[in-house]
């Protein structure tokens, strides 16, 4: 290669990426989104982030700076347990996505890409978009580095600092529990998904019937 090639070939590529400066500016833009949604009910409820919020705040700085986002590879892992109740079959669908997106500058036409894991949980055909619902926004959210909820949560309370409560007898009345109803079911799963409860929090007020336990058990990561 010749000499002033050679240079032209460092200077092209010694120059500051645009992508990543576009980047910077939706970072700058976008400073905390909040968590404004109660998802679930009762002891499985949690707070979350709707899809429309991120997709308003993130999709406006994100056409600001003049970058796009579109999916290029799903790869999906599809589970279904099925259970008799009540002389009745029912079922679980847990889906779980690993997607990759492109994000490219649309000035430059540099690209880059990344990447967002999600789940969901549902009784018919709704484990998949929710999946992929929460994939995308997994990676916008970790892409761009954007803080959510009450920052300030894990900066001003430890573990060291909340008690342990001390266990109690339990009753002949609480241990005549009742069974988990397939509603239920779909939302200790997602609970469970969320860490928000635990698997002993749930078969404490519970009872859990093979198939339930075992898909817990594996939404909880235990064998």
């Amino acid at each position: 290669m010749k000499d002033k090639e050679l240079e032209a070939y460092e200077y092209a590529n010694a120059r500051p990426s645009e992508l990543h400066r576009a980047m910077v500016n939706v970072m700058k833009a976008v400073k905390n989104i909040d968590k404004s949604m109660t998802i679930g009910s009762g002891g499985f409820s949690y707070k979350g982030m709707s899809d429309k919020d991120v997709k308003f705040v993130l999709g406006n700085a994100m056409a600001e700076a003049g970058i796009t986002c579109v999916p290029i590879d799903y790869d999906v892992k599809t589970q279904i347990d099925r259970w008799e109740e009540h002389n009745k079959t029912k079922q679980s669908v847990f889906t779980e996505v690993n997607a990759k997106y492109l994000i490219t500058h649309s000035e430059s036409g540099e690209s880059q890409v990344i990447a967002g894991y999600g789940h969901g949980v549902d009784s018919q055909d709704k484990s998949a978009g929710k999946a992929t619902t929460y994939a995308l926004k997994n990676a916008l959210l970790y892409a761009f580095l954007v803080p959510t909820g009450a920052i300030d949560d894990t900066d001003n309370t430890h573990s060291k600092d909340i008690q342990t409560p001390k266990p109690q007898k339990r009753t002949d009345a609480e241990i005549m529990l009742p069974p988990l109803t397939e509603e239920q079911f779909v939302k200790a799963q997602e609970a469970l998904s969320n860490k928000t409860v635990t698997l002993e929090q749930i078969k404490a007020k519970y009872v859990l019937s093979t198939v339930q336990e075992k898909a817990l058990m594996l939404i909880a990561g235990l064998k």
